[in-house]
């Protein structure tokens, strides 16, 4: 790892307890509506006003912290997420269905300004004399351990829901939320802002960042299509898990994922952006094997009466190419946006980002609930995903220039 300055590790703090809680609040959600009896479709609507509001407020937030500064956009991303865990917490009479949805939509809007925030911060506290690598290993290391944070959340969020019940989970994470925003508030240093800056600065991007963002979108819809309702439902129905197992194990997932993120410099030994490129476009058209793999798998029988194992395998491979893509990612678009850039640029990247999670989910409700059985539900999102990932990989070729 290289050095960082305090201000660093300070913003890297309240991302991990900001995801903490986001990893905490889908897991909530997910599995108290389907507890419920909800339709996959209708769970699939809950969470898309999280996705929604993310396409926007990315583009939103990197127009705000580039005119207001980052300081502003963290401590509202922090506060936000908070309000959403009280709304959550509203007594049960009150907890509509539409009341969920709100807080979901809220939960977008926070967890988009706080990482556009956190990510821009990356590049604007690196020191002035980092190179791609130096900057490469910074980069890793916060989108790594964010993800290895939020599959703990999965797991909190799981296990807590079991044993204190919705709106008791709800309460402490509003707690710890509340904490970070003054631990910000007091001890993150402000980053001077640029006031002139416009919307139209966000959108109007060179073209090696749009095609990062073309790609990503295709990326994460592509995981998103089978991991977003589709396999939590069919471990909660199919495999009959408990929620506190469903938690566990899409934790162990998202724990596995984040620790190959914060690898991946090691890993591909990539120093410079030419080579990042390369190994970033041939990774992600190796996603397409495990998943084909995996929509075969689920045509045998034995498979899919005891189907724990080979889908574990599966997905942990797919996972583990999936990080690695993403790091590089996450690593290719702040080197190439300059630090007086940084928020302008990462913002409209991961309004890509979140497009491409809001498309996933939505098909990943839609497919799975229009299949006669949950095997052949997840096969269709897996098929979807085979072709989103070399999609995704092909759009990067043009970065090659």
């Amino acid at each position: 790892m290289t050095a960082a300055p305090r201000g660093f590790w300070l913003v890297s703090a309240c991302y991990q307890a900001f995801t903490l809680s986001d990893g905490a609040l889908r897991m909530l959600v997910l599995l108290h509506l389907g507890a419920q009896g909800r339709a996959p479709l209708a769970l699939a609507l809950a969470l898309l006003p999280y996705e929604l509001a993310g396409v926007f407020t990315n583009l939103l937030g990197g127009w705000l912290g580039a005119r207001f500064g980052l300081k502003p956009t963290l401590l509202a991303g922090l506060l936000a997420q908070a309000a959403a865990c009280c709304l959550l917490a509203a007594e049960p009479t009150v907890r509509t269905y539409a009341l969920l949805a709100v807080a979901q939509c809220l939960s977008g809007v926070a967890k988009d300004l706080t990482k556009t925030s956190a990510k821009s911060y990356v590049r604007r506290l690196a020191p002035a004399d980092a190179g791609a690598a130096p900057l490469f290993r910074l980069v890793a290391w916060l989108t790594g351990s964010k993800n290895a944070v939020k599959g703990a959340g999965y797991f909190v969020g799981g296990a807590l829901l079991a044993g204190v019940g919705f709106a008791a989970t709800n309460v402490a994470i509003a707690a710890l939320l509340g904490v970070a925003a003054v631990a910000a508030a007091l001890r993150v240093p402000a980053i001077p802002s640029k006031p002139r800056t416009t919307v139209a600065d966000v959108v109007r991007q060179p073209a090696a960042v749009r095609w990062l963002a073309v790609s990503r979108t295709f990326l994460f819809g592509a995981r998103d299509v089978w991991f977003a309702v589709a396999l939590p439902l069919f471990l909660a129905t199919a495999a009959g898990l408990s929620s506190a197992s469903v938690g566990a194990c899409l934790a162990a997932w998202i724990v596995v994922y984040g620790l190959v993120q914060a690898a991946t410099p090691r890993l591909t030994g990539a120093r410079d952006l030419a080579t990042g490129t390369r190994h970033a476009a041939l990774t992600a058209a190796l996603l397409a094997a495990p998943l084909g793999a995996l929509v075969v798998a689920l045509d045998e029988p034995a498979v899919v009466a005891a189907p724990l194992v080979p889908l574990g395998l599966g997905f942990v491979a797919f996972g583990a190419l999936f990080a690695v893509v993403s790091s590089l990612h996450s690593w290719l678009v702040v080197a190439v946006a300059g630090a007086e850039d940084a928020a302008e640029r990462v913002g409209f990247y991961y309004a890509a980002n979140s497009l491409g999670r809001l498309a996933g989910t939505l098909a990943s409700g839609w497919l799975y609930g229009l299949a006669t059985t949950p095997v052949a539900g997840l096969q269709a999102c897996l098929l979807v995903a085979t072709g989103a990932s070399l999609i995704g990989a092909a759009t990067l070729l043009p970065l090659r220039r």
